[in-house]
């Protein structure tokens, strides 16, 4: 078995001793990042709109995050309040962020993408008391009953500071006074709403100290310079677009906030403003390559996760010199568990590489840690880790850590691969079929960009193997395909081409969506 272990407690006890009880590290933050951050280097860049160039200092964003916390204030009853966003990607997410930080409230941003009957079950699954809508989802705010609601834009424009119509200068560093909450590690500071892939999304807590040790190993893991600027242009309603402002406050360096991803407009923000990382899905690098992209020579990480990298992706990238970081992390991690450096992952294809300083990694079969090169249920424990969900499901904690259902191995050197999840297995016939390795096995067509597979209910087997499939190839093509590579149960019994795979706002297929595809779907491009 090999784990990547925490330091121990007598190496805890020595730091406090030598830190003394008022500086102790296991208890900090004391206060915001944002407070802590502006004491320190005040005229550091914090926040760049990367449309306008709009940029603040640390001095000004403190002075905006007080003038939002005032007025939250007045609007709810801080500091055991639930603030709710319903906000697209813009600098305005992070200074809210910091804004329920000062007040020792909770943050829980909602995805603009669902519709008014989920956000408002959502809002009572949070038990929110405020909703902070925009002017592009005022409509949608004002569908959802039962929560009080205020516009980013008009009552809490000071948190549009930094944003690509607001003027540079507009904060008022003496507007208001507001004495930050004291913080406990222990305090729930956001609550994000899983990506639901396969089953109804779930609110996942997070505390400032997972946020923290978050932060703190992923620098361990990257390194970090001070004048970094991190390119956000995922989705602020997940932890991926999140995680940028909080370890950019906690490092003193800078985000740059896109609206959306594009490639043509990304490339150019990545040269433009002389950012150093960039967080990405698969699709979204694969776009970016195609768009004939290089890399500026100020960017050092791609950091790339919220799905599998295929081994060409990877290959395309040692060849265009990308310094590509092949991730594993999720909502209930506080972002990364493993990440791998770009050497790792040209070297070992398919790894995401060694755990996250701080974090324990076990990989269970039938409740006992597995041997080097076993595969079984990846297991995640450490200072990261959610408490827990809104809901409870103690099923997902077990004597070894959280379970993340997801199914790999570790190599002698620690190495982790990511090999599907524990609900990929397929019965049929009674038959086991992997469907991370079916699908893996399409993909190897020269015709196939991505596949996914499911199983789908079948009166005659009891399940049937079914392939949504992107690419220039018949379904005919792809069962003889298979057939050559794989076993006969485990050739899709149904395959349907497609344009692209559904997805969630993270990047990840979702399974739920592509099973529905079949159940609506002509049956004039499916073979059966």
């Amino acid at each position: 078995m090999v784990r990547c272990r925490s330091p121990s407690r007598p190496v805890w006890e020595s730091i406090r001793q030598r830190w003394g009880p008022m500086r102790d590290p296991l208890n900090w933050p004391t206060q915001d990042l944002v407070t802590h951050r502006a004491d320190t280097t005040p005229d550091r860049t914090a926040m760049v709109a990367a449309a306008s160039g709009n940029a603040v200092t640390y001095r000004k964003l403190d002075a905006a995050v007080d003038a939002v916390a005032a007025e939250l204030d007045r609007r709810v009853d801080a500091p055991d309040a639930t603030v709710a966003t319903l906000l697209p990607t813009r600098p305005a997410v992070g200074t809210l962020l910091f804004a329920a930080m000062r007040l020792g409230a909770t943050l829980a941003p909602l995805n603009v993408e669902l519709d008014a009957a989920t956000l408002q079950s959502q809002l009572s699954t949070v038990d929110a008391d405020l909703l902070v809508c925009g002017d592009g989802t005022a409509s949608l705010a004002a569908d959802i009953d039962g929560c009080p609601t205020v516009s980013v834009d008009r009552e809490l424009s000071a948190a549009a500071v930094a944003d690509e119509t607001a003027a540079a200068g507009s904060a008022d560093e003496t507007a208001t006074d507001v004495t930050p909450a004291p913080l406990s590690r222990t305090d729930t500071q956001l609550v994000i709403f899983t990506s639901g892939t396969t089953s109804e999304p779930k609110g996942v807590r997070l505390t400032v100290g997972n946020l923290v040790a978050s932060a703190v190993a992923s620098s361990y893991r990257l390194g970090v310079l001070p004048d970094d600027r991190w390119l956000v242009c995922l989705p602020t309603y997940h932890m991926g677009g999140l995680a940028p402002f909080i370890r950019s406050a906690l490092y003193g360096t800078a985000a740059v906030v896109q609206r959306s991803f594009d490639a043509d407009a990304t490339q150019q923000v990545l040269a433009e403003h002389g950012v150093a990382g960039v967080s990405l899905v698969p699709t979204m690098l694969s776009r970016l390559l195609d768009a004939g992209w290089e890399p500026p020579a100020s960017l050092r990480f791609v950091l790339l996760g919220g799905g599998p990298a295929s081994e060409t992706l990877i290959e395309r990238c040692r060849e265009r010199d990308v310094p590509v970081y092949p991730t594993y992390g999720m909502t209930e991690t506080a972002s990364q568990i493993a990440t791998a450096r770009p050497e790792t992952a040209f070297e070992h294809a398919g790894t995401v590489g060694q755990p996250l300083v701080f974090t324990d990694v076990t990989v269970v079969a039938d409740g006992a840690a597995c041997d080097p090169g076993e595969r079984g249920e990846i297991v995640v424990d450490g200072p990261t880790v959610t408490p827990g969900y809104l809901n409870g499901d103690d099923d997902a904690f077990s004597d070894h850590g959280f379970r993340t259902s997801d199914i790999g191995y570790r190599d002698a050197d620690g190495h982790l691969w990511v090999e599907g999840r524990v609900d990929d297995q397929i019965v049929t016939g009674g038959e086991n079929v992997d469907a991370s390795t079916v699908a893996d096995t399409i993909r190897e067509h020269p015709a196939v960009e991505d596949a996914a597979v499911v199983g789908l209910a079948d009166e005659e087997w009891g399940q049937r193997v079914a392939a949504l499939v992107v690419g220039n190839v018949s379904p005919e093509a792809v069962r003889d395909h298979c057939a050559e590579r794989l076993a006969a149960y485990e050739v899709p019994k149904t395959v349907q081409a497609v344009d692209s795979l559904p997805r969630t706002a993270s990047g990840t297929v979702d399974r739920a969506a592509v099973r529905s595809h079949f159940g609506t779907a002509s049956e004039s491009n499916e073979s059966a």
